[in-house]
């Protein structure tokens, strides 16, 4: 017995249990090896909260590329895994103590990893089961964590190779400080903002002078920590100054005033306070000359013993209480306001402070030439769109050495230890034999760093024989988003071939930002954010999915607009009223492999070559990525052909008494829609298993199904030739309809005036059709005709004729025309009127005038239509 479809569509009753049958099922479990083997790893969402709409967006375009593959015969593999997110899980974790009164620091580093790896479970099972909302078609045998055991020693067997080759070194330079999060960033983890601040300037004196020098500063609190003064060596205003000192107004210290090319003679005074803990440039001036580099802040960003009474001051409440003492000195020459750009945490959202530290760094010069390099080979990563690899070279060419040390508890701990006496450091994948003699570094690593090794490590790497990694590596397409091409797609690449010596994945495809309607960033300050489970509430996973990937083309980004989510849902439930259309038409006892195809009507053979159309273009534009084309497509065929004329044009033989008509008919309705939802499968998995289950098929659910093939029997390009005219008389008959209002119970006779002596004998099999769609009969071909008459412009430049004597009282016609302009003139009058009254433009609600401009708006078009059409008449 066939199964039903309901009478009306409900995404919610639809989507229930699939998801868990298909999982019991192991439909996603990859590992067939007589088939050819195809992987995508999934971008690892944080552990720090609900996927936005942003991760449905990713994820929904993996798995649209992975359901193809699978359909179309490969080995699939899809790998999910979440990323432990160093820094925002830390922050998370420390927010939720703080709410129960206590701090990492009451726990210890062993009770903190605790509460973070029970975060971490709650949050995973969040992402799990919206993950199966979505339908994402994972093998979770295969799932990952960024800090799992199996990652953490490939973390291990990276950071040792690279500090052995010398690529990993510890050094004292100025980096990114977060001062909330208590940690280093590394220069993509710091979001630069313009702001307005100051630029201060202040009087510094001369020893055994009356002069003073004016300096200007932004971040007065750095001036504890001042080394030295700085001029231009070839600025005649302050040559006579060199080798003198002058008075830091901060501290009272003596600052020797020298002199180098770096300064800028047109930047403020020209003369600068060198601050080398505080500042890059200051730094790399004082390894030239060998100045001191003493640090005037705690890692807090509170002021230390350095500045004297303002110790224990937030470093901005410093800057204000020190200006203020500068101005009762007299020392302040003025201050300017200052519009600059400003770093920014991209965690904590805290100003950086540049900040002198000793950090691990990973030397990018050797690694990022061998990704250049490798991009000039055939093995290179393909992006999509090309543009964006310009974006990447252009990264890798500038790049300094990388940040990888922070200053947390969670994540992987820096296999670094110091011995207790002698201060000898230790590196290596164990700890040391005699470890009571030994202290491991209290750092982890960016997260960046393990999140690099993702698309090799989780596939069993460093063992090079895992066998999921001799069979998926490398992998065959990424999905990520433009923003993070330098935090993680780069340093995938370059660490893909330093360890594999092959590139990570062959394609990158490339998807924007999802925007709001206004093509605002979706942020909580906005509070335009959406969440896609409430989305899916309200329309469904499949709304949601087809919406996501046919609304914008790769690179670009994606503007949420609800219509089109209605849009959306209407084209589902077309397809499922199309579907219930179907099941009434056939057979009950109608098996698949029964589809017989001996006696196809016209129609028939038209939609099966339209099909095979459709399956060429659809497979042509999957495999670019092109899936706003693919949507496009797929809906013009199913919405246009299928719904809007084949249906309809199935009728004339359903209601025929021929049952071979009526068998050609109900046979290729069968075969056309089984094809459709095989098509719509990947975009929408819900609904078209639902569809797949009730209709006749072939495997036991849609998600092994085959993709659609063409069929070389079906190939007719002629007959589309024939069905534009037939598609152009029905709408040529139906405007002329509309145009003269003559009702459709009406039978209209028509002439065609043709140049083509072939053109009657194609028609003619289009009889029956025309008789059922538009209730209109051929009177002949290149008839003579009255004046009074209408037309219509059909293919090949030839012309559809209505006589329109015996359908139309023309002057009854034109009378209700004048009537209409007339109607439409006073409304026109009264809105220009209302319009042009400065006190109603003025004072009424803006929604009120906005209203009447498009009624005026309106009204006008509507007065040209009706005056066109009185000229025609």
């Amino acid at each position: 017995m066939k199964k039903e479809l309901a009478s009306k569509y409900d995404h919610k009753s639809v989507e229930k249990g699939k998801y868990q049958h298909w999982l019991e099922k192991e439909y996603f479990k990859a590992g067939d090896v007589s088939k050819k083997p195809y992987a995508i790893v999934i971008p690892p969402p944080n552990v720090t909260g609900k996927l936005h709409l942003g991760h449905a967006w990713d994820t929904t375009l993996q798995d649209m590329i992975i359901r193809y593959k699978r359909m179309q015969g490969y080995d699939a593999l899809w790998l999910p895994g979440m990323d432990h997110a160093g820094i925002a899980t830390q922050a998370k974790v420390e927010a939720r103590m703080r709410e129960e009164g206590i701090s990492r620091y009451d726990l210890g580093r062993e009770g903190f990893l605790e509460k973070a790896w029970s975060w971490k479970e709650e949050y995973a099972s969040i992402i799990r089961a919206q993950w199966e909302k979505l339908g994402l078609s994972l093998d979770y045998s295969k799932e990952r964590f960024t800090l799992d055991e199996g990652l953490s020693q490939a973390v291990k067997e990276v950071f040792v190779r690279l500090y052995e080759k010398g690529y990993i070194y510890q050094g004292k330079r100025i980096i990114n400080w977060d001062p909330v999060q208590r940690t280093a960033l590394s220069n993509i983890e710091v979001i630069h903002k313009e702001i307005e601040g100051a630029m201060y300037y202040f009087k510094y004196k001369i020893v055994d002078s009356d002069q003073e020098l004016v300096i200007a500063t932004t971040r007065p609190e750095t001036m504890f920590a001042d080394q030295a003064i700085f001029v231009h060596p070839d600025d005649e205003r302050y040559k006579d100054l060199v080798g003198k000192y002058a008075i830091n107004p901060a501290n009272g210290e003596k600052l020797p005033i020298m002199a180098d090319s770096y300064i800028d003679m047109d930047f403020g005074t020209a003369v600068m306070k060198c601050t080398p803990a505080h500042d890059p440039n200051d730094f790399a001036l004082a390894k030239k000359y060998n100045l001191d580099m003493p640090i005037c802040m705690n890692d807090d960003g509170t002021m230390n013993e350095l500045c004297h009474k303002y110790q224990g001051m937030d470093r901005f409440e410093c800057r204000k209480q020190l200006v203020a003492d500068f101005e009762a000195a007299g020392i302040v020459d003025h201050i300017e306001k200052h519009l600059h750009q400003v770093g920014h945490s991209e965690r904590s959202g805290a100003i950086v402070e540049p900040y002198l530290s000793k950090q691990w760094f990973v030397k990018m010069k050797p690694l990022a030439e061998a990704a250049l390099a490798n991009q000039k080979k055939d093995s290179k990563v393909n992006f999509v769109p090309e543009r964006f690899e310009k974006t990447f070279t252009q990264w890798m060419e500038n790049i300094e050495d990388w940040c990888i040390s922070r200053q947390l508890w969670w994540g992987h701990q820096v296999p670094a230890w110091y011995h207790k006496e002698t201060g000898e450091v230790y590196v290596g994948k164990t700890a040391p034999e005699d470890i009571e003699n030994w202290t491991q570094d209290e750092d982890v690593l960016d997260t960046w760093f393990s999140s690099a090794l993702w698309p090799f490590s989780t596939l069993g790497w460093p063992n090079t024989e895992d066998p999921l990694f001799k069979r998926y590596f490398p992998t065959n397409t990424l999905v990520t988003g433009y923003d993070i091409i330098f935090f993680w797609v780069s340093r995938m690449i370059f660490q893909s071939l330093e360890f594999t010596g092959q590139r990570p994945f062959e394609h990158v495809l490339i998807h924007g930002l999802i925007r709001d309607e206004q093509g605002r960033k979706m942020s909580k300050s906005l509070g335009n954010g959406v969440d896609p489970m409430d989305v899916i509430d309200q329309y469904g996973a499949d709304t949601l999915r087809f919406f996501l990937t046919t609304n914008s083309a790769p690179g670009m980004d994606l503007r949420y607009i609800p219509e089109k989510l209605e849009a959306s849902w209407n084209f589902i439930n077309k397809i499922w009223n199309s579907a219930r259309f179907v099941l009434m038409n056939i057979d009950e006892d109608l098996e698949y492999k029964d589809l017989k195809f001996d006696h196809l009507n016209l129609c028939d053979k038209w939609i099966l070559n339209r099909l095979n159309n459709v399956i060429e273009e659809v497979d042509a534009n999957m495999d670019k990525f092109e899936f706003v084309n693919v949507g496009s497509e797929l809906y013009k065929f199913i919405w246009d052909d299928f719904c809007s004329w084949y249906i309809e044009l199935t009728k004339v033989h359903l209601n025929s008494d021929n049952e071979v008509e009526k068998q050609a008919s109900a046979h290729t309705l069968v075969y056309v829609l089984n094809a459709i939802v095989r098509m719509l499968h990947p975009f929408m998995p819900f609904v078209t298993e639902e569809i797949y289950q009730a209709i006749p098929h072939l495997e036991e659910s849609i998600c092994i199904s085959k993709y659609p093939t063409v069929n070389p029997d079906f190939n007719d390009e002629s007959i589309n030739k024939q069905f534009t005219y037939l598609m152009d008389i029905v709408k040529g008959v139906r405007e002329i309809r509309a145009n003269y209002t003559i009702k459709n119970a009406i039978e209209v006779e028509y002439s065609i005036e043709t140049k083509d002596e072939n053109l009657q004998a194609l028609l003619d099999q289009c009889v029956p059709y025309l008789k059922k769609l538009c209730n209109a009969t051929c009177v002949g071909y290149n008839q003579k005709a009255s004046k009074d008459i209408a037309t219509a412009m059909i293919q090949g430049g030839n012309t559809l004729i209505v006589e329109l004597g015996a359908y139309v009282d023309k002057e009854a016609e034109k009378q209700k025309l004048q009537a209409e302009l007339q109607k439409l003139e006073g409304e026109i009058k009264r809105c220009t009127n209302m319009l042009s009254n400065e006190k109603f433009v003025s004072k009424a609600p803006q929604a009120k005038v906005d209203s009447e401009r498009q009624k005026l708006e309106d009204y006008t078009s509507k007065y040209n239509a009706v005056k066109e059409k009185l000229a025609a008449m």
